[in-house]
């Protein structure tokens, strides 16, 4: 007799989808292609129109995923993002995040409303599901290549494409609004603009500075408790913010940075877990993206497809880019590499359900064309990155294997914690032996990683800025080593 409860194959299918894009990401690595195309290619085949047979054509539940899912990977990339690299590209990465999603929104439109024979509010529209550089496809395929680069165009890169969707999101709601309800009055807009990114960097900034405390006063029993903790923050960042009318993504990913750039306990276990809750997010999603799709109908719309896809890539993002750009130091091969990474991924996809759930007409090829534009981008861009490099020569010879960090699992109910205090340019211990710090006895600095290797310390080890001083000891004594080693002034002897 079988007793197989109905979710047992749901179940199964899943998993062996998981572990063919986990599969698919590897061999991926070899052949040059990124990881994400495999992963759409192994929905398509197991989709309504593949040998698989799934059928699936849930768009709601596509933009729940998809909205969940770029929240967490706009959250880990704030936790990757090193404030101090970032700083000096923040007005160029502003600047692209709106001026140039701007201009390259109105360039694709023009492109569109000829080859397409679309409304204009319509080729708007399609302009803007495709204008934003995507940040999973971008942390994604920048991590899977390891490619170094010169100068500010990695964390430009980074900053841009955390911060351009809220801006590509607000055009597409907008723009499907007015599509709507054509008497909506285009000052409404602007004003709303306005009111989700203020309110989307005021909560993002504020919430995760409480984030911080909330991780170093709490006392969980457990540390697997934090990862829930954490999970929690996000959801909740992203939902207060968007409740009251802000940017609950914008916010998401400030919050992110704020935490990435502060000390709290745990920090390291909660990235690494984060890192791989992202990839989990991210083989889930595109997965879910090559199941929704009609091959069929992506191969209609192929021919002007491509040249929208062509225009964009070698048109439309240099343009906006070297506009965007025009008033910073950047030069001009490093611009050149910044238009060439503007990737498109899962965004324009998500982007595409909001006209589809509106029923708005034009809404399907929109959909239909974002699907081949990020196809086309990933396969073509995301492929030639390292050649582009080589070729601008803007590459950047990498210092060396990643090393892998070191995880501490704390015993005694958090009597004691392993944290870690990166130590500041100015600050005054710089120059210092250990033995000349005076930290509390029972704070006992364990390991310091300088350079990408680990250092045993004893007290005659001099401190150097820049330092990662793995501190082990008593929770109270924590924010007294923080602050010693984090304020400047003159450096004693």
């Amino acid at each position: 007799m079988n007793h197989a409860n109905p979710i047992d194959l749901p179940i199964l299918i899943v998993s062996a989808l998981l572990l063919l894009g986990l599969l698919a990401s590897k061999v991926g690595g070899r052949l040059g292609v990124p990881g994400l195309v495999l992963f759409l290619v192994i929905g398509m085949l197991a989709g309504s129109e593949g040998p698989g047979g799934i059928e699936f054509e849930n768009y709601g539940l596509t933009q729940a995923v998809g909205i969940i899912t770029l929240a967490f990977i706009l959250y880990s990339g704030g936790l990757e993002t090193n404030w101090k690299h970032t700083r000096p590209a923040l007005r160029g990465g502003l600047a692209l995040a709106t001026l140039g999603v701007l201009l390259t929104t109105s360039l694709v439109a023009a492109v569109a409303h000829v080859l397409l024979d679309l409304p204009w509010l319509t080729s708007f529209l399609l302009g803007a599901v495709v204008s934003s550089t995507d940040a999973s496809a971008v942390f994604s395929v920048l991590k899977e290549r390891a490619l170094g680069l010169k100068g500010q165009i990695k964390p430009l890169l980074e900053f841009e494409s955390g911060v351009n969707d809220p801006m590509a999101i607000f055009l597409v709601i907008g723009l499907t609004s007015l599509i709507g309800h054509p008497e909506t009055p285009w000052s409404e807009m602007l004003l709303l603009f306005v009111k989700q990114m203020l309110l989307g960097a005021a909560f993002g900034a504020g919430l995760g500075w409480l984030a911080v405390r909330s991780f170093n006063r709490i006392d969980l029993p457990s540390e697997g408790l934090y990862t829930v903790l954490s999970v929690a923050l996000v959801g909740l960042v992203y939902a207060v913010t968007a409740l009251v009318g802000g940017s609950g993504f914008l916010a998401v990913y400030i919050a992110g940075v704020v935490l990435g750039n502060s000390t709290f306990v745990h920090k390291r276990s909660l990235r690494h877990w984060h890192e791989g809750l992202t990839y989990l997010l991210e083989i889930g999603m595109f997965l879910l993206l090559g199941l929704l799709v009609f091959p069929s109908q992506v191969v209609g719309i192929a021919g002007p497809a491509l040249l929208i896809s062509l225009f964009l890539m070698f048109v439309a993002r240099p343009v906006a880019v070297f506009v965007s750009l025009a008033l910073t130091r950047m030069p001009v091969q490093h611009r050149g590499m910044v238009a060439w990474v503007g990737l498109r991924g899962a965004v324009p996809i998500i982007l595409a359900t909001f006209p589809l759930l509106e029923h708005l007409p034009g809404s399907q090829t929109i959909f239909n064309v974002a699907f081949f534009i990020m196809l086309t981008s990933l396969l073509i861009q995301g492929t030639t990155l390292p050649s582009v490099a080589r070729w601008l020569r803007v590459e950047e010879q990498a210092s060396g294997p990643n090393t892998q960090r070191l995880l501490f699992t704390p015993t005694g109910a958090g009597k004691n914690d392993l944290v870690e205090v990166v130590v500041p340019p100015q600050s005054r211990v710089v120059g210092q032996r250990i033995v000349d710090l005076r930290f509390p006895a029972e704070a006992l600095i364990l390991l310091i990683h300088r350079a990408g290797e680990y250092i045993v310390p004893n007290g005659s080890t001099i401190i150097q800025a820049g330092d990662e001083l793995q501190v082990l000891g008593s929770r109270e004594f924590f924010d007294e080593v923080r602050s010693r080693i984090e304020q400047q002034g003159a450096q004693s002897a």
